[in-house]
């Protein structure tokens, strides 16, 4: 009986060691010595190069400068903004512009306030895109995804960067260490129906 304990004892190992090699992602959290040996946790130890990494990825692979500079540039973007710029226009035309310039608004009609708003609407739409290119531009020089993204992770305390990585990996931690306590498992029978051979 007693030899049928042996896929459990190897299912128990396939897990715990499994659990144990995980732990070791994250703790030691600081450097220990050990007989000249320092150990640290993978990522407490790789994280200047794994946020350097990450940073390089989100750049090229993910998100860049000219991909923020390509939606900036829709057509339909303009149509969104619009609508607000006319809204404040109208804000203006009405209520501002007396303020500002009592005499002239004494002159100024409701048909010159519209066929003067519809001129500076036009004026603003046709140059939107031109705007955007210019601050696409500005983005591109000044803007720096893979310094920001690396500056950020860097930045992270080590409680922090645990929490994240653990919430994006969780599931797939556990569901490792699953699947080894099955494979442990296997092995114990093998090991087993191989002894009774």
């Amino acid at each position: 009986m007693n030899i049928w304990i042996t896929p459990f004892i190897s299912a128990f190992i396939g897990w715990f060691t499994t659990w144990i090699a995980f732990k070791f992602l994250f703790y030691p959290k600081q450097p220990i010595n050990i007989l000249g040996y320092k150990l640290q946790g993978i990522f407490p130890k790789e994280r200047m190069r794994f946020a350097e990494k990450l940073g390089e990825v989100v750049d090229k692979e993910l998100l860049s400068v000219q991909d923020i500079k390509a939606k900036l540039m829709r057509p339909e973007l303009a149509d969104k903004i619009m609508p607000h710029i006319e809204a404040k226009m109208d804000a203006f035309l009405q209520t501002k512009l007396a303020e500002h310039l009592p005499l002239v608004s004494m002159f100024i009609g409701k048909d010159t306030l519209a066929n003067i708003k519809q001129g500076i609407s036009t004026e603003i739409r046709n140059s939107i895109p031109v705007m955007i290119e210019k601050l696409g531009t500005e983005m591109e020089a000044e803007l720096d995804i893979k310094k920001m993204v690396s500056e950020k992770i860097n930045n992270f305390s080590q409680d922090k960067f645990e929490e994240i990585l653990n919430a994006i990996m969780k599931k797939e931690f556990v569901f490792v260490e699953i699947v080894c306590g099955i494979f442990g498992f296997i092995i114990g029978i093998i090991q087993v129906l191989i002894a009774r051979i």
